[in-house]
């Protein structure tokens, strides 16, 4: 069918408009930053081995990989003359994580548990994916850098309030932070997912019924009421294409399946393994459909928008992997690095370890605030450079940041790098998106979008398994390298983004 939108120049918004538009991301952050902070804690609480958490925890990444690109494809086809193209899906993920949210710290076992965060997980993707597209939907290029931003704004609010709910809940109102019966989740936790299915849901459907969607063309609702079937163009070639592509990437997952078996590596990267061999299993399904003369079906058409996404993502690709890899390095070994380099123990039960645990935790919720700012500010420096230019900015203050650790030896110094990790997480989070929705056809905005979190899940699979590996064996154990390494890894992804080809980019002081 036609997919065919709107071609007309879109007016440019106001503040409150990009606000109301942008508002549901708070909630969703709440759900995102409690699920972070407390999974692991769930986890072991219900009986989890500590060497099977990672292995629990990806979860979370892998639903996201499957459910963004299906959810965008198909939001991309939908439209209601009430509800819209997006608002259908922002409804239903945000009635879906609240109710899920509300579940979690109420798991019995720790299956229930793990279910219940690939539940959670997958509705708060059903809503948090095309709002990423909602900013190519309802912005002109001059504005998307601005809307991207209030993402980033809400993102960084919400993870500091949500990661701090425990720590109100009992502090300030006294609620418990231990629970009387072994195996269930304290009080303060639960009633902080509580408080975050509420924000979740209110939030999201306070940006449901404040903005509205432009209708689409008549072409496009002529094509979706009549339920016209489009079969691909170029048949032959894509059939030989999918079909080829399709046996190496299951060869491929296959052959390195058997490698993790007989070498023993790391459980993480059966994942890694299995993507890519389903992923040829895809391809050949698609090869085969054509062959049936039913390529106007949808998978056919996800696997071959796919093979023909635009230059600009692939580029944006290799930013995003550095960019991410770099992220993950910080997250997983912040704690030993600090522990260790700066307060000289590697004990958990002693009282320095503990002193550093909690100064890290402090410092992401510096971060977290210094990118709200952050994004205030990334609009204007764009339309005075460029946004290439300010994302090589952003990503080298965090690169610069990370390799800092380093060479402090006061505990007290240490906001000071997370002031250029905060400036690189409000960059990261609005910069590329800006860029790549000017090179999406408007009809595959949602579904380019989804696909675009590829480049996140990846870099998070290969950072699990490749950085015990380079602490182990290339750093001594030393944790503290392998912040210097997502320094550099941060670098060289700023480096990358002056490659990138931004095709609606606004002239410097326009």
């Amino acid at each position: 069918m036609s997919t065919a939108t709107m071609t007309f120049t879109k007016p440019r918004l106001s503040f409150w408009q990009i606000w109301n538009m942008s508002f549901g991301f708070l909630g969703i952050q709440f759900g995102f930053a409690l699920q972070n902070a407390n999974t692991s804690r769930i986890f072991s609480t219900l009986g989890a081995n500590p060497d099977d958490l990672a292995i629990l925890w990806l979860a979370a990444p892998v639903t996201g990989l499957l459910v963004q690109p299906l959810i965008g494809y198909y939001s991309d086809r939908t439209w209601h003359p009430v509800w819209g193209r997006r608002r259908p899906y922002f409804a239903i993920g945000a009635l879906l994580a609240s109710i899920s949210l509300c579940v979690m710290p109420n798991s019995s076992f720790l299956f229930m548990a793990a279910g219940t965060l690939w539940i959670m997980d997958a509705s708060i993707n059903i809503s948090m994916e095309p709002f990423r597209a909602f900013v190519g939907d309802k912005l002109p290029p001059s504005q998307r850098t601005t809307g991207f931003a209030m993402q980033s704004f809400f993102i960084g609010i919400g993870a500091i309030v949500a990661s701090y709910l425990p720590y109100i809940f009992n502090r300030f109102m006294g609620i418990s932070n231990t629970a009387a019966v072994a195996g269930e989740v304290s009080d303060n936790v639960k009633y902080s997912f509580y408080a975050g299915a509420a924000m979740l849901f209110i939030t999201v459907m306070w940006t449901v019924l404040s903005t509205k969607e432009y209708p689409p063309d008549p072409a496009f609702e002529s094509a979706l009421k009549s339920k016209q079937k489009k079969n691909i163009e170029n048949e032959g070639l894509y059939q030989q294409k999918f079909m080829r592509t399709g046996l190496v990437l299951a060869a491929l997952g296959t052959l390195l399946s058997l490698v993790i078996a007989m070498f023993a590596l790391e459980k993480e990267l059966f994942v890694l393994a299995i993507g890519l061999a389903l992923f040829g299993v895809v391809h050949i399904m698609a090869s085969y459909l054509i062959r049936q003369n039913r390529s106007y079906l949808g998978i056919v058409h996800i696997v071959k928008d796919f093979n023909t996404m635009p230059r600009t993502m692939i580029q944006l690709a290799y930013v995003q992997f550095f960019s991410w890899f770099a992220l993950f390095a910080m997250w997983i070994y912040t704690t030993p690095a600090v522990t260790s380099h700066i307060f000289k123990t590697t004990d958990p039960r002693s009282a320095a370890y503990n002193d550093g645990a909690d100064l890290v935790g402090k410092l992401f919720g510096d971060y977290n605030g210094i990118a709200a700012l952050a994004a205030i500010a990334l609009p204007f420096i764009a339309r005075y450079t460029s946004r290439r230019v300010t994302h090589l900015i952003a990503l080298s203050c965090g690169g610069v940041g990370l390799i800092s650790f380093l060479f402090i030896s006061d505990p007290g110094m240490l906001w000071l790098p997370m002031i250029g990790v905060g400036i690189a997480w409000a960059s990261i989070l609005s910069i590329p998106y800006a860029m790549l929705s000017g090179s999406l056809p408007s009809e595959k905005m949602g579904y380019y979008m989804g696909v675009f979190n590829f480049f996140i899940v990846i870099p998070q699979i290969v950072a699990a398994t490749l950085l015990g590996f380079l602490l182990n064996k290339v750093f001594g154990g030393q944790s503290i390298y392998v912040l210097v390494a997502g320094g550099v890894s941060m670098i060289v992804a700023g480096l990358l983004s002056l490659m990138v080809n931004d095709r609606d980019e606004v002239n410097p002081g326009e």
